[in-house]
């Protein structure tokens, strides 16, 4: 397997893009909300690291993913598909992903939703686990901290990035 995605880029990005995907996964679990400041600290990351882990032409051209991500995205959230904060931390997500890794990072999001949903609906089950976060929203809400998935997914495709990247 090789992914499109350079293994330095990948390297580079994965140090400050892990702690945002950490603060997404918890924030969505606590208060089933993402918050706005990661948007923007992930976007940040992008801007900034970008033009130094990835040649000018791709960094430029990988703009327009987000761009295409925010609208499908808005269309998503004004159905009820999906959340606004959802919509738009994958917009960010999106320049960070190579166009030819679309598809293995389609395959990384249900391998991470699936494994979010189980993971969250494993822990609100467990006592223990309940008491010690008594006040988290996740779990007593029916809709799901989707948050959850979406950071452990770019942290995943950055990680296999940077073993199988070209």
């Amino acid at each position: 397997m090789t992914l499109d995605i350079p293994a330095h880029a990948a390297m580079w990005f994965l140090p400050f893009v892990a702690p945002i995907g950490l603060w997404v996964a918890w924030n969505d679990m606590a208060r089933m909300k993402i918050p706005n400041k990661a948007v923007m600290a992930l976007f940040a990351v992008y801007a900034l690291v970008g033009p130094i882990a990835l040649p000018f032409e791709t960094y430029a051209w990988q703009w327009l993913h987000l761009v295409v991500v925010l609208a499908i995205g808005f269309a998503l959230s004004s159905m009820g598909a999906m959340g606004a904060g959802d919509a738009k931390f994958a917009a960010v997500m999106a320049p960070f992903v190579a166009l030819g890794d679309v598809s293995t990072f389609c395959y990384i999001y249900v391998g991470t939703a699936l494994a979010a949903l189980v993971v969250h609906r494993t822990l609100r089950a467990i006592p223990a686990v309940r008491a010690a976060t008594p006040e988290w929203q996740s779990w007593t809400r029916r809709d799901f901290p989707m948050g959850l998935a979406l950071g452990w997914m770019l942290t995943a495709y950055l990680l296999l990035g940077a073993v199988y990247g070209s």
